[in-house]
């Protein structure tokens, strides 16, 4: 089965990421700290569709950090907890 369009077509590079480039395009704050590996947590906050899981999953791809995906719409205290524990 193929993936739907929108994760076919999502960004997978910041070259690829389209706005927000005051934080992201070349030598802005951000995009300085994914490239040399240097980002500390994070947090995303905003609308759906703002792109923040795109670069969530750019900054995965593109730093050798460890990464974990949890949705605050789907995951309890258990799993923030689980997530904390495997980082120990």
């Amino acid at each position: 089965m193929r993936a739907p369009l929108a994760a076919r077509l999502r960004p997978r590079t910041l070259d690829e990421v389209v706005g927000q480039d005051h934080l992201v395009g070349p030598g802005r704050p951000l995009r300085e700290l994914i490239e040399a590996d240097r980002l500390s947590s994070v947090i995303l906050w905003g609308p759906p569709g703002t792109g923040k899981t795109t670069l969530a999953r750019v900054v995965a791809l593109t730093t050798a950090k460890a990464f974990e995906e949890l949705s605050a719409v789907t995951a309890g205290v258990k799993d923030v907890r689980a997530v904390i524990e495997r980082a120990r």
